[in-house]
């Protein structure tokens, strides 16, 4: 740990859609806590361009990211990069680099395993946005997790074009090396193989399930704990011959007997993400509806619903205080203080049990042959 308060150095590694759009400018915006002293990614253009945008000096921008980790000069590492960031978050632990890790944590338990004792935070923002944590407070007031029959998510998955409009991106880079990133996919697939085998339906399902579903996951655990069974499973492509990308509907029962429902739906010329999650309590609900992650202070609108005065009784809570910056104190508060992040390397081991678990109740719905970790 560093001193409370302190001003940490912190290395980002991947230069991606979600670092250039959020990151970055929200550890520039939040110079007060954070500098950001050195850069990796792949491509050079990229890091030459955010280099220069973000006042990097040209000797701390890595092509590796293990060469950045090895450059030392830093306090704490955001990994950003794309497919599983076991290997490397093991990597910035066994150089004492506390590691905030955008989602997925890993692809395999067994990654999850190596990182544990870890100063780990897993990227998990909507955990700390201010709407969540109110509706969290409600909940208590009305008898938490036991009071809850009912939890329904509902995504509405509009392609990435659609909610990056706004931010007018450079096209992606054709400067990463070939074999580089030939390496990167092989090692992936061997990660997908050793997490849930081999059959393309269920991989699908997987990555689906690590990369977004694992944020209503992680609002499932802080609202009601992780789902006590996976009980259906259903993918289904928007049209024959569609999109890749199926949608997905998964329901089962929680820990303390109410159930759950979570469809996500890939609607790629939907005007606008959409993500809607309700819970029914015996007193009345609780509704949060998220707008697209990369609109920064964007408020997501808590509606509470209970009895008043023999009628129905409606109030709305609102903030522009943006989650992801909410996330970057909380990570600052574990470097320097030891504060214990909403979800660390333990935490995030039980989404991907449970993705797991999803895959293999997939398996036996479909007769899908469910390999690796998941068909144990």
């Amino acid at each position: 740990m560093t001193e409370p308060g302190k001003r940490i150095r912190i290395a980002v590694a991947g230069l991606g859609i979600i670092a250039r759009t959020v990151h970055l400018p929200l550890l520039q915006r939040r110079a007060d806590l954070f500098d950001v002293v050195a850069l990796s990614d792949l491509s050079p253009t990229r890091l030459a361009e955010l280099g220069d945008r973000y006042g990097v000096e040209p000797a701390r921008r890595y092509a590796d990211a293990a060469e950045m980790l090895d450059g030392g000069g830093c306090d704490a590492v955001l990994l950003a990069t794309s497919g599983s960031h076991g290997e490397l978050a093991a990597a910035a632990w066994d150089r004492g680099l506390p590691v905030l890790c955008e989602k997925p944590l890993a692809y395999t338990l067994a990654e999850a395993d190596r990182l544990a004792g870890a100063a780990l935070m897993v990227g998990y923002m909507k955990q700390y946005d201010p709407a969540v944590v109110e509706a969290a407070r409600l909940l208590d007031g009305v008898g938490g997790a036991a009071a809850v029959h009912a939890v329904e998510v509902t995504v509405l998955h509009a392609a990435g074009e659609q909610q990056l409009t706004f931010a007018h991106l450079p096209p992606p880079p054709v400067d990463v090396p070939a074999a580089a990133a030939a390496r990167l996919r092989e090692a992936d697939a061997r990660l997908l193989d050793a997490a849930v085998g081999g059959d393309a339906g269920a991989r699908a399902l997987y990555q689906i399930l690590i990369n977004s579903i694992s944020h209503d996951l992680s609002l499932l655990r802080l609202f009601t704990g992780a789902p006590a069974t996976v009980d259906q499973v259903a993918t289904w492509p928007l049209a024959p011959g569609g999109p890749s990308e199926p949608s997905v509907e998964i329901s089962g029962r929680l820990a303390a007997g109410g159930r759950y429902g979570i469809r996500w739906l890939h609607l790629p010329d939907y005007p606008a993400y959409r993500e809607t999650v309700t819970l029914h309590h015996a007193r009345g609900t609780l509704e949060l509806v998220f707008p697209s992650p990369y609109l920064l202070n964007a408020p997501t609108t808590l509606t509470a619903v209970d009895r008043h005065d023999g009628g129905e009784r409606r109030t709305q809570f609102r903030s522009v205080t943006e989650a992801f910056e909410q996330e970057l104190v909380a990570f600052h508060a574990m470097v320097t203080a030891g504060a214990r992040p909403r979800t660390g390397v333990a935490e995030g081991a039980v989404d991907l049990r449970t993705s797991q678990q999803v895959v293999r109740r997939y398996g036996e719905l479909t007769g899908a042959a469910i390999g690796g970790e998941a068909a144990s």
